[in-house]
Order: C-alpha cells, then structure tokens, then sequence
C-alpha cells in the first residue's frame, strides 16, 4: 500500500507540496483577520489541493489541511491494488470488523486501499471484501465514513448497471 500517496508519512506527502499561507475573514478575533493562520497545501505530482482555516494557529491549521489533502488523494487518485491486504489493513481488522475514526491518521490509507482494491474488482464489494479479509458490510460502512468516496464508487457501480451500495 505504500504506493498510494494517501499512505505516505506526512512530513514526506508535506514535502511533495507547496505551501500558501493567508488569511481568511470570519470569526476568531483580530489575530485571524491580521495573521495569514489559513493554509493551503498543494500536491505537486497531481495538482489536488486541500485548505484549513478554522484553528487560530497556523500549525494547526497545517495539520489539517494535510489531513484534508490524504483524504483527497485517496478519493481521486487509484493505485494498482496489492493482491492481499496491507500489514496496516490487517492491522486494523478485529474480528472480521475495522476498526478506524475517520479522523485518525491511518483512515486516509486505509480508504485508499478500500478503493483501489474496489477499482481492481470493477466496483464487486463482495469481491474487494473478500480480498481485503473483511465483510461487505464493513466494507460499506468504511466507505460511508467519508460520503465523496461512497458517491464515487456508486456512480461508477450505477454506471455499470449495478444498484449502489448502501
């Protein structure tokens, strides 16, 4: 899985982008409307960006739009899927069950996979979740922890002619 810049450290995926800072007008006091705390990170490689600009800190602010560009890159960019489950999946399954907040930082990999091995399996959920060592269900409520990648793999499976995933 290490393939999928979705999966990459994040000091490393920082390294491939471009940084912006500005400022953004809203709530939070003079210091958001005086200092560039908003970022705006860019991917070199694919073009696809992502920004933060709620926290008061640009630290912060760095963080999760970082977080916000993984996710991106896992919805939009494929990868040839490995033909078993990651050492990171398998470290996440209990049970059959994965177990991820879609705030941690293994959800944007792990989202990845889901969809690179669904791409491989022309969108067949029983198929990608038997490959991936889990059950359809699981799989289904992984993808609905982040709605733009569940309307992704509907729309190619409608486009196929098959009904979409619940």
């Amino acid at each position: 899985m290490s393939g999928h810049p979705a999966a990459l450290d994040p000091d490393k995926l920082a390294a491939e982008c471009e940084f912006r800072a500005t400022r953004r007008s809203g709530p939070g006091g003079q210091n958001r409307n005086k200092v560039e705390t908003a970022v705006i990170l860019t991917h070199r490689p694919t073009g696809i960006s992502a920004e933060a600009a709620e926290r008061r800190s640009q630290g912060q602010n760095r963080q999760q739009a970082l977080f916000r560009l993984r996710v991106r890159l896992a919805i939009e960019i494929r990868t040839p899927a490995e033909p078993s489950p990651s050492p990171l999946w398998t470290s996440r399954l209990r049970g059959g069950r994965i177990v991820v907040s879609p705030e941690h930082d293994d959800f944007p990999a792990l989202l990845a996979e889901a969809l690179d091995v669904l791409a491989t399996c022309d969108d067949d959920a029983r198929e990608a979740a038997l490959r991936l060592d889990c059950s359809t269900t699981q799989l289904v409520k992984l993808l609905a922890l982040e709605p733009l990648a569940l309307g992704q793999v509907n729309a190619r499976r409608v486009n196929r002619g098959l009904h979409p995933l619940r």
